[in-house]
């Protein structure tokens, strides 16, 4: 049950943040191993890109990929939110009775390598689609996908199983250090929103109220590790499936750090906030209602 309620509050958080993911994705592609200057800028900001896919892709197209991001939420954060539900209950993330930083670091981190490894090939697809738009405005390799289940088919007939998983290496350190830091600091939080009792002990303020800091810490963490996971799964491969513009994770990190520097490794920062910061708050918030719902009716 925990692994199912954790999948419901991934995918009810993901029906509102997806058009976000969309922006995201486009702005991390924009300018790829380009200097600053030296490239056309086709979204300014989360806003303008917004309106400039609304304008010319239509409003559908901020919706893109969102059966993949569906099914991505629900088996990869049902297997790591579910997980790390486990650990809690278990006990092994406190000591002494109040939450330990390291445990709950850990025990975040080895529950989102799980989720990673297992949502791989729907993230790959995920950014395929969401990277294609009209040649005016395009950014990234664009492939022909017609949609999700068309994209399995063709990625498994040209590179077999080895494709689907092709860029987690990026999706492990991205999620790994994304879950780390928002289920470690949200356990804190609640911990310490609850010492402060500005709210009822059980009060959903709470619960969104740890998610809202626990958000901050996600994004400042998490995105330059998401610009590399995003750009490794989107660039174009030979016959044999290798990437014809980076070989694994150090090799994107460190080209685009030289070639973009820092900024480049945050590029889309506000809208990987404006996404990853209400997905971080609803999916907790809706985790913890969920857990604390059934746990009253069982």
């Amino acid at each position: 049950m925990d692994f199912l309620l954790s999948g419901v509050a991934a995918c009810g958080a993901c029906l509102f943040t997806n058009p976000l993911e969309v922006v995201k994705t486009r702005m991390q592609l924009q300018g790829e191993l380009q200097s600053r200057g030296t490239y056309q800028v086709y979204y300014r900001n989360v806003f303008h890109a917004f309106y400039t896919i609304g304008k010319v892709d239509g409003l559908a197209a901020l919706q893109k990929g969102l059966a993949p991001g569906l099914v991505y939420q629900f088996f990869m954060n049902g297997v790591r939110l579910g997980s790390y539900a486990i650990i809690e209950s278990s006990g092994y993330i406190h000591t002494n009775g109040r939450v330990s930083g390291i445990k709950s670091t850990i025990a975040g981190s080895v529950a989102g390598v799980v989720g990673a490894v297992m949502g791989s090939p729907i993230y790959l697809v995920k950014t395929h689609l969401q990277s294609q738009s009209t040649s005016s405005i395009a950014v990234g390799h664009q492939y022909k996908h017609q949609g999700m289940s068309h994209a399995l088919r063709v990625i498994y007939r040209e590179h077999g199983v080895v494709g689907l998983w092709r860029g987690s290496s990026a999706a492990v350190a991205r999620v790994s250090v994304g879950s780390a830091a928002q289920l470690s600091t949200f356990s804190s939080s609640k911990e310490f929103v609850t010492d402060l009792q500005v709210f009822p002990k059980d009060s959903w303020l709470v619960a969104l109220s740890a998610g809202m800091i626990s958000s901050v810490v996600v994004v400042l963490g998490m995105t330059p590790f998401d610009v590399v996971s995003t750009r490794l799964y989107n660039q174009p491969v030979d016959q044999a499936g290798k990437g014809l513009l980076y070989k694994g994770f150090s090799d994107c990190f460190s080209k685009t750090l030289r070639k973009e520097g820092l900024v480049g490794l945050y590029k889309g920062l506000g809208a990987s906030y404006f996404r990853l910061g209400p997905h971080t708050i609803l999916s907790l918030f809706f985790w913890h209602e969920l857990r604390k719902s059934y746990q009253q009716v069982r």
